[in-house]
């Protein structure tokens, strides 16, 4: 999940076609950097991703690339200068065999959350019309885990609107919520035992509290400076 806001929380959309170039400088950067979005959502001061790097850098260079851009443009034509977002964007890394369909619609139901659309389908500025076979997007890359909700495209559509009719419990939001401003990767344990045997960044906070200190006897073989 990627989460990138206006600078102090400002606005970065002031109207239709600010919307519609942002989605342009996605769609490009996305398909110049090798970066696979299965979901967005657009808030007048923020936006919401869901998307498969298909490189290692590809999600930083197209947020740099989309940020770029954008920021020239809305300065243009806003008659504004100087920056536009909050520094760098925030992201958390997930399993998607659990989390992506629940990721996904915890992201278009970002307007209904805030009161701002009456349903995910109202909000003209996500990715549930194209999910739900109302709008088909030039650029969203279905995952998997959309596929396997059924064997057609009417099966799928229809069945990701009852998920998405039926919601997402309480706890789930809570979760992918503090997941998504955290940037703390979501898994169970054998997932977030795999990244980190992958990775060089820790995958969970450390516990709260000075540590206590555990006298360690040097492995076998090895040197004691």
């Amino acid at each position: 999940m990627v989460l990138q806001r206006g600078n102090n929380r400002q606005p970065v959309f002031l109207g239709a076609d600010d919307y519609l170039h942002y989605l342009d400088c996605l769609r490009m950067a996305a398909r110049e950097h090798d970066l696979a979005v299965h979901a967005y959502a657009l808030r007048p001061n923020h936006v919401h991703l869901v998307a498969t790097p298909k490189s290692e850098d590809a999600l930083s260079l197209t947020m740099q690339a989309v940020g770029r851009r954008y920021a020239r443009y809305f300065n243009r034509v806003a008659g504004r200068t100087g920056t536009l977002w909050e520094g760098r964007f925030r992201s958390a890394v997930f399993d998607p065999a659990q989390w992506m369909l629940p990721a996904m619609l915890y992201v278009e139901g970002n307007a209904v959350r805030a009161g701002e659309a009456g349903t995910p389908e109202a909000d003209r500025w996500n990715s549930y019309r194209h999910h739900a076979g109302i709008e088909a997007s030039p650029f969203i890359s279905d995952h998997a885990a959309y596929w396997e909700l059924g064997n057609t495209p009417f099966e799928r559509q229809s069945n990701y609107r009852m998920l998405s009719a039926e919601g997402l419990s309480g706890k789930t939001l809570e979760v992918l919520r503090a997941h998504a401003h955290s940037g703390w990767p979501l898994g169970d344990e054998a997932f977030l035992i795999q990244l980190e045997r992958h990775g060089t960044r820790r995958v969970q906070p450390l516990p709260k509290g000075r540590p206590k200190k555990v006298q360690k006897e040097a492995p076998e073989g090895a040197s004691e400076a």
